[in-house]
């Protein structure tokens, strides 16, 4: 398994990130709650090292 480059830059609650090949996607983040363009997934912190993930249902066409 080779190394993988990631970078995210940060402009408020605006989070861009990219990999080796380019701009990969962008985070809206406010407070504990979070989404991802790619994923289209919301996504809340909880306390400790615990998430909750709520995925866009992928079952439409």
């Amino acid at each position: 398994m080779g190394l993988m480059f990631r970078k995210r830059k940060k402009y408020g609650p605006l989070v861009l990130n990219f990999t080796e090949n380019g701009f990969s996607s962008w985070t809206v983040r406010l407070g504990r709650w979070s989404w991802n363009s790619k994923a289209r997934a919301h996504r809340v912190d909880l306390p400790g090292p615990l998430s909750w993930k709520q995925d866009k249902s992928r079952s439409r066409a």
